[in-house]
């Protein structure tokens, strides 16, 4: 506990994704408290054109009592 996905468009580099999982890990260790060793991140990378279908309408929309940051944009249908 926690285990962590990123769902974001392709075209960040494996360093970026490593440096963002860096600051996440950092960020749950000192506002929860847990053990680097309990945090697991994930990062799964969704093309712009399946983002609607396969992210905003299930995992947003889907669960919007879920969030705790709303996106500010409404995706173009695809």
């Amino acid at each position: 506990m926690p285990h962590v996905v990123v769902k974001m468009y392709p075209g960040r580099t494996r360093e970026q994704k490593e440096k963002m999982a860096e600051r996440i890990t950092q960020a749950l260790k000192e506002t929860i408290g847990c053990e680097e060793k309990s945090i697991s991140i994930a990062v799964e990378e969704v093309p712009s054109e399946e983002w609607n279908q396969r992210v905003y309408q299930p995992e947003i929309m889907g669960k919007a009592d879920t969030l705790l940051k709303k996106p500010g944009y409404v995706p173009q249908s695809t």
